[in-house]
């Protein structure tokens, strides 16, 4: 259904507000989809706090059957989910199963670790005291999820709030609301009970503003930039709303000199342009050892020449359009300031002729002291950068306020404990470009992120422990 989802109906805005979803690849309207304003939001909040009591007091059991019943039904779908995200999202259709099969993973995984939560009973110093610890879910979770994995991000957090006996009201980007509601129709074919889960097409602003806002509201799930990320923490130093807050990344990949360069351009430049470029744990600053610097640089530069950058639905594409055309104005923006401060471009980066937010594949040569390197290009922009020892790799990796995820290939188990250790990242992937699974915590450091998704972390984040102390026994 293409509507918004509230209380277990499918329902247009109360305003009757429509706003068109534009196709990146054509530029053409997909459709006209409901809008929702305050009130929407609103409706959907009340809807969550009434439902809360009777879903916090199903049994894990319970709740584990509706989400494992989702996993199934997404899975069933994916071929109709998938022709969908790639017309509102761009991305390569391949690329688009991929994500929705590790949408359906989070679901079912979800389901099974909402039985594990287990507390613990603690040795009390005291022989006639008993004491243990539980963990029981918060309430209503508020979650705004962002573009650029439109399933990935949706299930992440509605797995983990659903499992852990919250309810959610949550909120897709406007520029792919179409998978969200394909999710939302999986939990509501699955048998969602009403008011659990609700869904809401509208303004992020107003969004984040209600949930800070609203009393019962006990948590926000937040993806998206850095930015609106400190947005939401100011206003909650108010409410004391809490947060869970996975935002902006500028990762470091360190090539050490003991890997075959060939080998080493061709995986980098796999797990750059993956989605454009667009994803928050994606490589963007590559120091590699001056001695196979030039190799490196000549492979990748062949490597990127040869990427297919078209529509998504044509099974040829590797490369997608960007999300939408204000985002291409920004890469484009970040390559001439490059150009500025003296980058050199070694291929790419210009805008592709006719329809679409297409563009093509840059790599570009920095030295240690350019500036616009701490920021994020959220982008298919490949920076290179000859580093002479570990220690000033390090230096460079380190120096920006971000810290999701760092990178290291090489063939030196010594090298890649030293780097992994050193790294100010929450993720580190060593000789992979995909360090992240469904069972592992997801998280970053600095201002890339307040708490953990996926893993037994992010169940926790929607629980709260509580303390049972028995005296006098």
């Amino acid at each position: 259904m293409r509507k918004n989802y509230i209380n277990g109906d499918w329902v247009d805005a109360l305003s009757n507000q429509t706003k068109p979803l534009i196709n990146p690849a054509s530029e053409e309207k997909i459709a006209d989809l409901p809008f929702g304003n305050a009130d929407d939001y609103r409706l959907a909040i009340l809807s969550a706090i009434r439902s809360w009591d009777s879903w916090q007091s199903k049994s894990p059991y319970f709740r584990a059957e509706i989400l494992k019943t989702t996993a199934r039904i997404i899975r069933e779908k994916i071929e109709v989910i998938a022709h969908d995200m790639v017309l509102e999202s761009g991305k390569p259709l391949a690329e688009a199963k991929a994500e929705i099969g590790v949408a359906a993973n989070l679901f079912e995984w979800f389901a099974e670790e909402g039985k594990r939560c287990y507390g613990r009973t603690i040795p009390s110093f005291r022989t006639n005291k008993r004491m243990s610890v539980i963990y029981q879910p918060l309430g209503v979770v508020g979650a705004i999820t962002a573009w650029n994995f439109p399933a990935y991000n949706p299930a992440r957090c509605w797995a983990a709030i659903l499992a852990a006996g919250c309810t959610l009201v949550a909120r897709s980007s406007e520029h792919t609301p179409l998978t969200a509601m394909h999710i939302m129709s999986a939990l509501h074919e699955a048998g969602i009970p009403q008011g659990v889960a609700n869904f809401v097409h509208g303004e992020a602003k107003i969004a984040g503003t209600l949930f800070l806002e609203h009393p019962k509201v006990r948590k926000i799930s937040f993806t998206g930039s850095t930015e609106v990320g400190k947005l939401l923490i100011q206003g909650s130093n108010i409410t004391n709303t809490r947060l869970a807050l996975e935002m902006g990344g500028n990762a470091p990949a360190i090539i050490c000199q003991d890997m075959d360069p060939i080998y080493a351009a061709k995986e980098s430049v796999k797990g750059k342009f993956r989605n454009a470029g667009q994803v928050c744990i994606a490589p963007q600053r590559f120091f590699i050892h001056r001695s196979i610097f030039d190799d490196f640089v000549a492979t990748a530069t062949q490597e990127i020449n040869r990427i297919h950058v078209g529509n998504g639905l044509d099974e040829a594409t590797q490369m997608g359009p960007l999300i939408h055309g204000n985002h291409r104005e920004g890469v484009m923006k970040f390559i001439e300031k490059a150009k500025e401060e003296g980058a050199k471009i070694h291929c790419g980066g210009e805008k592709l002729p006719g329809k679409g937010f297409f563009m093509s594949p840059c790599l570009m040569e920095a030295n240690k002291n350019h500036h616009f390197q701490k920021a994020e290009v959220f982008g298919p922009v490949m920076i290179v950068t000859p580093f002479e020892t570990d220690e000033e790799a390090i230096a460079l990796a380190n120096d920006v306020p971000f810290g999701l995820a760092a990178y290291v290939m090489t063939e030196n188990l010594n090298k890649a404990i030293y780097f992994s250790e050193k790294l100010d990242a929450g993720i580190i992937g060593v000789n992979e470009w995909l360090p992240q699974a469904t069972e592992a915590p997801f998280g970053g450091w600095k201002e890339s992120g307040i708490g953990y998704e996926s893993g037994a972390e992010g169940l926790l984040e929607y629980m709260d422990k509580k303390l049972i102390s028995i005296g006098n026994l």
